[in-house]
């Protein structure tokens, strides 16, 4: 691992010693390095990932600025940190893509970007009122605190007087309960 700067290793070293010029000094040498590996690493990467890859392994050297030891040499150690974060950055845009739609190519009066164009129809809120009105008053005062009123677990454990665990259990128990009792299919 060439391409180090000789001098990377004084800047980092006076860095983790609290030189502001030092640490600009070290940041501006490193960030082309940094760009150029993290495009050869992950070549199939748009300009914005590759960024946001960089970006976060600046975050992270500032994080781990006191781990790096001053003789070793700076490259191996950057790098390190670039392979982490990219997987992380990689990762998580993996996860999110796959819950996402690109909006992009659609006309913004599509059918397309409806969410559910049945929704009306299917619920009717008099209809859920009465049902609502069918459930335990155990169900009903769990429902309202945790989904009317918006209460955390511990807030409605504390006003209850239930355990966290219950109200988990009795909350799915509710909603299931009041999907069946409204006719709505639980394997949707």
């Amino acid at each position: 691992m060439a391409e180090e700067d000789a001098n990377w290793r004084v800047w980092l070293a006076a860095a983790q010693q609290g030189d502001r010029r030092a640490y600009a000094a070290l940041l501006s040498a490193a960030l082309p390095w940094l760009r150029s590996r993290a495009r050869a690493r992950w070549s199939r990467s748009g300009p914005a990932d590759i960024e946001d890859i960089v970006q976060e392994t600046l975050l992270a050297l500032h994080r781990s600025l006191h781990l790096y030891e001053p003789p070793r040499p700076v490259a191996p150690f950057l790098f390190g940190i670039l392979k982490l974060r990219g997987a992380d950055v990689r990762r998580q845009r993996h996860r999110h893509a796959a819950r996402e739609t690109n909006l992009d190519d659609l006309p913004v009066t599509s059918d397309a970007l409806t969410t559910y164009p049945d929704q009306d129809a299917t619920i009717d809120h008099a209809t859920m009122h009465a049902v609502v009105g069918q459930l335990s008053s155990r169900d009903r005062e769990i429902l309202d605190m945790l989904k009317l009123q918006e209460m955390s677990l511990r807030e409605a454990s504390t006003v209850s007087g239930l355990s966290v665990a219950t109200l988990k259990v009795g909350t799915f128990r509710a909603i299931k309960r009041l999907r069946r009792a409204m006719g709505v299919d639980d394997a949707d």
